[in-house]
């Protein structure tokens, strides 16, 4: 069965940063699937915002370039997402995603709250 769940999230002020955290479930980790992030913001669509490969490359939103960074301690079966300089506008749900067919993951984890006070 495959589970995904994020920790982390919560209130910041602006200009602080987070590191969200998503623990896999054992069959992630064995097939080798892409991990990555993503976030809902209040009226908005889900949006992409990072993935990492097994072997370590990432990719991210061009948005996301330099304030946000992914990576995963596999031995323990967590990804990260270090959010830094966070503005009211990185409010919303994150996302812990898995095993890409594309850019669309299998599965996804329940989401935390980011929320973020100017």
């Amino acid at each position: 069965q495959v589970q995904l769940a994020e920790s982390g999230g919560g209130s910041a002020q602006a200009g602080k940063s987070l590191r969200l955290s998503c623990t896999a479930s054992e069959f992630v980790m064995r097939a080798r699937c892409k991990v990555g992030w993503h976030r809902q913001a209040p009226g908005k669509e889900r949006e992409f915002l990072a993935l990492i490969r097994p072997d370590g490359i990432t990719t991210y939103a061009d948005s996301m370039q330099g304030r946000f960074a992914i990576d995963s301690d596999r031995t323990k079966a967590i990804v990260y997402l270090q959010m830094n300089d966070l503005q009211p506008e990185d409010t919303a749900v994150y996302y812990c995603a898995a095993c890409y067919t594309g850019s669309t993951p299998s599965y996804w984890g329940q989401g935390t709250q980011v929320t973020v006070s100017s």
